[in-house]
Formats: structure tokens, C-alpha cells, sequence
């Protein structure tokens, strides 16, 4: 965490699971980042286009680096237990967004 904080980043995640499932997720894993709760399938995961399985009523991870503006700058949709935007990755991916950036001019 301390990274994304060097970095001016902010960490939010979303669940389909009930605030008190969601809360002792957030309690186990020691998470220090918003985590809202209670996502309705199908109804939010085609909101953002995510994969969902309805038997288990579950979406799949969708993950997202926003910009300044708030703008997707990157994504990565799953369809299974594989494929996820890691830690190292994003980092790796705002801090050559941010070396790219022009200087601004006086």
C-alpha cells in the first residue's frame, strides 16, 4: 500500500458479497482500502461489461486503472480464476504513465 500511496493512488474494491461477508473479508485480509459491497449480478456486472456466472451468482474480476480524470487508461476483464491486474503490475503501469506525461509549460 505504501507504494500506491508514494504514488498518489487510490485503491477501491467492489463485491457481490453482503456487508458483513464483505467486512470479514476486509477484516481476514487486513485491508486498508474501501470495499463496497452487495454488487447485484447481472444487473452491475453488465454495467461494465464483466463476465458473470449466474448459478453462482458471481462476477467475475474486472479490473480498472483510471486517470486523474477519472478515464479507463487500462483494463483487464476475467472469465475465470485467471487474469487479474497485479500490484506490481499497475504501479509498473502508472509510473510509466506518469514519466510519459508532458512537463507543463509556464
Amino acid at each position: 500500500m505504501s507504494e500506491f500511496k508514494k504514488e498518489n493512488v487510490e485503491i477501491v474494491a467492489l463485491s457481490v458479497d453482503p456487508m458483513e461477508k464483505a467486512k470479514e473479508m476486509v477484516d481476514k485480509l487486513k485491508l486498508e482500502f474501501p470495499v463496497g459491497y452487495g454488487l447485484e449480478v447481472p444487473k452491475d456486472a453488465e454495467k461494465i461489461g464483466a463476465f458473470w456466472d449466474a448459478r453462482r451468482k458471481i462476477i467475475q474480476p474486472a479490473n480498472f486503472i483510471l486517470d486523474s480524470d477519472h478515464k479507463v487508461v487500462d483494463a483487464c476483464y476475467s472469465i475465470g480464476p485467471i487474469g487479474r491486474i497485479t500490484a506490481a503490475d499497475a504501479l509498473s503501469h502508472i509510473s510509466s504513465s506518469k514519466s510519459e506525461r508532458p512537463s507543463p509549460v509556464d
